[in-house]
């Protein structure tokens, strides 16, 4: 191969990784943002679910959030 192909393709991959990185800090905030909100609508501190999720392993902890958190608040029912 000619070194200027090979140059190309690293350059290439490069673009891709850097592409793929954008993406997954894309979604890594807004499962952080989405969290915060289901926890809020939930009645559960928003802040909390939402530091564990950014600082434990996430995707980890966003799946763990989505096994165990409470039904949503039902509003119909705090007057009774």
């Amino acid at each position: 191969m000619d070194e200027n192909m090979m140059g190309d393709f690293f350059v290439g991959m490069g673009i891709f990784g850097l592409l793929l990185g954008l993406v997954i800090l894309i979604i890594y905030i807004w499962s952080i943002v989405w969290s915060y909100k289901d926890a809020e609508r939930r009645g559960k501190p928003g802040w909390l679910v939402a530091l564990l999720v950014a600082l434990l392993s996430w995707p980890i902890s966003l799946i763990l959030w989505l096994i165990i958190r409470p039904s949503i608040k039902s509003h119909y029912n705090d007057g009774l």
